[in-house]
């Protein structure tokens, strides 16, 4: 849990993190969604266009990777629960 808080930018704006791990940092699918409410809350900066477009690519991401994985277990989810 400490590992994500450090990995999101709640404390620290995301334009700390150095430009060449800024593609690695966007895969953090809550980066762009903190930085979008803290630059729609303070109106300092600019839009979190591309790290907003790579956390949303992240969620679609992970959202379809477990429908599928969930449909392939459908089947005996129940016998082990």
């Amino acid at each position: 849990m400490q590992f994500w808080m450090f990995a999101s930018p709640v404390a620290y704006p995301s334009s700390l993190v150095p430009e060449r791990w800024r593609a690695l940092y966007g895969l953090n699918p809550m980066a762009g969604v903190i930085e979008g409410f803290r630059w729609s809350l303070t109106g300092q900066g600019r839009p979190p266009g591309v790290l907003f477009a790579a956390s949303a690519g992240m969620v679609l991401l992970m959202f379809f990777g477990g429908l599928v994985y969930f449909q392939r277990m459908e089947t005996t989810i129940a016998d082990v629960v």
